[in-house]
C-alpha cells in the first residue's frame, strides 16, 4: 500500500533567490505589488508523468507571461530556460520537503512585482522586481463534475478595460467570484453592454447547432491559454469554430456553453441563472452536449501526445 503524502506539509515556494516554507516568505509592505496591485501572474498546470511533471503548454504560459509584463513596462527578470529551471527547483523542493507525490498533479503560480519603493503612483527608476513562485498540488474536476455540469449565474462586467493584462489587480474577478459562491453557483458569466466577455476565471465558449463561437481576443477579455488550444482541438474534432461578438441573448438560447481555464481544463455549463441550458428542456434536466464530450476527448489527448 502507497503512503499518501503528508497535506499538513506546508508549501515550499521561491521569493526572491530564496527557497523557503511558505509561511517564511516575507514581502516588504510598501511592495507595489501590496500598496498598488503593481504586478502580474501567471497559472501553469504540471501534470504528473511516469517519465516526470508535464509543464502542459508551457511556452503559450511563458508568452503570457511575457506579454503581461511588457505592457505594464516591467523587464522580464528570467527567460524561458530560467522559468522552467526555476519551476523545477520548486517542484524538486516540494517533493522532497512537502509531501508533493511524483504521481499528483501540480499547479505553479508565478507572481512579478514591480518591486519595494517609497509609495507613489508613478514607476520609481532603479528597483528590483519581486518574483514569487508557489508550486502546490491540483485537483481537476471529476467524472461526476463532468458528466452533470456545472451552474452558473450572470452579472455585468464592471472591470477594467485592460483583462488582456494578467494582472494581480483582481479584485473584480474577485467579486465576481464571490457572487457565484454567494448563489450556489462555480462561475459567472458576464456581459459588457449585452454582449459576453468571459468569466471570473474562466473563459467562456458557446455551441449553437453544432458551431463553437467565442468571444473576440480583445482588452476585454484575457486571452487564456485553453482559447487557442481549444480553437486547434475544435478543427481536429471537425467542429465548426467562430470568432464574434456573442449577444447575451445568443448565450442565454445556446444548445451548450463551456467554460474553460488551468484549474477547470473543460468544462460544462447545464444551468445559467437557475435554467437549463439548451433550447425545450425542462429545469434541471440540462446535460452535457456532444461539443464538449469531443473536445473533452481532444484534450485529454493533446496532454497525452505532449508527455
Amino acid at each position: 500500500m502507497t503512503d499518501l503524502p503528508d497535506v499538513s506539509l506546508e508549501p515550499i515556494v521561491y521569493l526572491n533567490g530564496e527557497v523557503v516554507p511558505l509561511s517564511e516568505a516575507r514581502v516588504p509592505v510598501l511592495d507595489r505589488g501590496f500598496i498598488f496591485g503593481d504586478g502580474i501572474y501567471e497559472v501553469a498546470p504540471l501534470y504528473a508523468r511516469a517519465s516526470g511533471r508535464l509543464a502542459f503548454r508551457f511556452e503559450h504560459h511563458l508568452a503570457r507571461l511575457a506579454r503581461s509584463l511588457e505592457k505594464i513596462g516591467i523587464v522580464n527578470p528570467l527567460d524561458n530556460a530560467g522559468w522552467r529551471a526555476l519551476i523545477e527547483r520548486v517542484t524538486e523542493a516540494n517533493e522532497a520537503e512537502a509531501g508533493l507525490a511524483a504521481d499528483q498533479d501540480a499547479i505553479a503560480y508565478i507572481q512579478i512585482t514591480r518591486g519595494v519603493a517609497k509609495r507613489a503612483h508613478a514607476f520609481p527608476a532603479g528597483i528590483q522586481p519581486t518574483v514569487f513562485v508557489m508550486v502546490t498540488p491540483l485537483t481537476l474536476p471529476g467524472a461526476a463534475q463532468r458528466a452533470a455540469g456545472v451552474r452558473c449565474v450572470s452579472a455585468e462586467d464592471r472591470r477594467w478595460l485592460h483583462c488582456d493584462i494578467k494582472s494581480v489587480s483582481l479584485l473584480g474577478n474577485v467579486l465576481m467570484a464571490q457572487y457565484a459562491a454567494e448563489n450556489d453557483a462555480l462561475e459567472t458569466i458576464q456581459f459588457r453592454d449585452g454582449v459576453l466577455t468571459e468569466g471570473s476565471s474562466s473563459n467562456v465558449w458557446v455551441v449553437k447547432n453544432g458551431v463553437l463561437a467565442a468571444p473576440p481576443r480583445s482588452h476585454k477579455i484575457l486571452e487564456g491559454i485553453r482559447y487557442g488550444l481549444i480553437e486547434e482541438l475544435a478543427a481536429q474534432c471537425g467542429i465548426r469554430f467562430e470568432v464574434r461578438e456573442i449577444a447575451e441573448a445568443e448565450v442565454r438560447a445556446a444548445d451548450e456553453i463551456l467554460i474553460s481555464s488551468a484549474t477547470k481544463e473543460v468544462l460544462p455549463v447545464t444551468q445559467l441563472d437557475g435554467k437549463p441550458v439548451g433550447d425545450g428542456k425542462p429545469v434541471g434536466d440540462g446535460k452535457p452536449g456532444a461539443v464538449f464530450a469531443a473536445l473533452y476527448a481532444a484534450y485529454q489527448r493533446a496532454k497525452a501526445e505532449q508527455a
